[in-house]
């Protein structure tokens, strides 16, 4: 770092630095400016517009993510299912429904049809073994307050009656199973933000668009953030008491800059994505639901198999994916040299370990790298086997990048599935890394951030962040006659009852 760098002008001192335009830092910014009116706001956006990289809603599959019917978050070990981290999901998804239904409540946010519709929530078990596993997963979660009214059938014609598409052309010997609820939803994140970063506007939040935050340098308790007009070449220096990192995959090249140690050993390895996408308005209007499949034995949790109703600015859509591909980008809109660029010594045995540890992975990969429009579409008739070439295009999806978690021990790493909140011991800057269930928790992961870097103030905040939050410090999982309370006020508020 250039001598020059460090001793640029300060042209701008604000209390908060927000990076990035997804829903990450507009869920943060809303949060801080109902805690903290009084602190200055500032967001910097490489694109030209909000919510253009993971948050759009053509990049990600837009679920509710509630593991309600995601397999991956309901293992199978030794012959029994683990429902902990499914309950943690749904958990933390519920603190997401209460902080929107506040929002609205607010008039921060307005018509929540422009970014959450009820869908529902679908398991598809194929096969002998995955029906078995289907049905005791069903047993595990039925009854649970936090999966109410799920149900379960093997019935071939309940079947056929519930998922038409997937039922058309499917031989009569083959062995399925589905377990389902109506309580699911789809939810357009790019619209969500977009909401919140105009209500973040009108309330004094200054928003760059087409700027790029180039470099983070510490200047005392606070931070210096370079920043490039990416129109005009123009730089400047901002001073800000507390930066978050919001910036999709970049949030770890960024958090490296900034030096700080806790970054230290983490990793990333990009994974891009493609879906199908139906053209047929005929054939949309046939499904109804979000089908989650098992993942192939290797694949991340990102590459779930599913076939999945959208809504899109009103307009219902059906995608079916998503198809791993890989490129050394961090970004979608990035660069090839992201990945090589992020390597350093520090993190070098964590990538090596991963390398070493992660056949299945790799394997997977390729084989997802190689696949030609013929093998997708086998692919998608395991699902629907009727599906014709012409109904359906190949449309790129948003790039994730999988955190690298360093560890100790001769592991050297391993894949931190999830999302990972990176923050400095003096918590006066934090970041985002890693995917899914990533938007779905975004209130829940910044009530963390909230208490990791400023826990000397919630107890001063207390009262507001239960406004914003009623179940904050309960878990609902235990509290059943709370949850109905709460669910009953989102259903509502959301506007998602029948």
């Amino acid at each position: 770092m250039s001598d020059s760098k460090n001793n640029a002008a300060i042209s701008h001192e604000v209390d908060v630095a927000l990076v990035g335009a997804g829903i990450m830092s507009a869920t943060l910014g809303a949060m801080l400016r109902e805690l903290e009116p009084g602190w200055s706001q500032i967001l910097f956006e490489r694109l030209d517009a909000p919510a253009e990289e993971s948050s759009s809603p053509w990049n990600n599959a837009g679920t509710g993510h509630s593991a309600l019917c995601e397999l991956n978050y309901t293992p199978e070990v030794n012959g029994k299912i683990e429902i902990a981290k499914a309950i943690g999901v749904n958990e933390k998804f519920q603190v997401s429904r209460q902080f929107w239904a506040h929002q609205m409540d607010r008039n921060v946010l307005g018509d929540p049809r422009e970014w959450i519709n009820p869908v529902p929530h679908v398991s598809f078990g194929r096969g002998e073994e995955q029906v078995e596993y289907l049905k005791k997963r069903y047993e595990a979660l039925v009854g649970h307050p936090l999966f109410p009214n799920m149900e379960y059938t093997d019935d071939r014609a309940k079947f056929d009656e519930m998922l038409p598409l997937m039922a058309d052309g499917r031989s009569a010997s083959d062995k399925v199973a589905i377990s389902w609820t109506k309580a699911g939803t789809d939810i357009n994140y790019g619209a969500l933000a977009k909401q919140f970063l105009a209500s973040a506007k009108e309330n004094g939040t200054e928003i760059r668009y087409g700027h790029e935050v180039t470099n983070l340098t510490r200047d005392g308790q606070k931070w210096k953030i370079n920043v490039k007009n990416r129109h005009t070449g123009e730089t400047s220096v901002i001073r800000a008491n507390f930066v978050f990192v919001g910036a999709g995959g970049m949030a770890l090249p960024l958090l490296q800059k900034s030096g700080i140690p806790e970054i230290r050993g983490w990793g990333g390895f990009p994974v891009s994505g493609q879906w199908l996408r139906c053209t047929n308005p005929d054939i949309i209007e046939q499904h109804a639901a979000k089908v989650y499949g098992k993942a192939s034995i290797g694949a991340p949790p990102m590459s779930v198999p599913h076939l999945d109703t959208r809504v899109i600015d009103g307009e219902k859509g059906l995608l079916f994916g998503p198809y791993a591909g890989w490129t050394p980008k961090f970004l979608k809109q990035g660069t090839w040299f992201d990945l090589f660029k992020s390597i350093r010594p520090t993190n070098l045995m964590s990538y090596v370990g991963v390398g070493l540890q992660e056949f299945g992975l790799t394997k997977y990969l390729i084989t997802e790298v190689i696949k030609d429009q013929k093998a997708r579409m086998e692919s998608l008739r395991e699902y629907m086997p009727n599906a014709k070439d012409e109904d359906w295009e190949l449309v790129t999806a948003g790039q994730r990048v999988q955190a690298i978690q360093p560890v100790v021990g001769p592991r050297f790493s391993t894949l931190a599935f999830g999302t990972s909140l990176i923050n400095s011991s003096d918590g006066s800057i934090a970041g985002i890394l890693g995917a899914s269930p990533g938007a779905s928790i975004a209130p829940a992961a910044m009530l963390e951030l909230l208490e990791r870097c400023f826990g000397q103030k919630m107890i001063e905040w207390g009262d507001k962040v239960k406004e914003m939050v009623p179940s904050y410090g309960i878990k609902l999982a235990t509290d059943k006659k709370l949850f109905e309370e709460i669910w009953g006020y989102t259903q509502k508020t959301l506007q998602l009852e029948d």
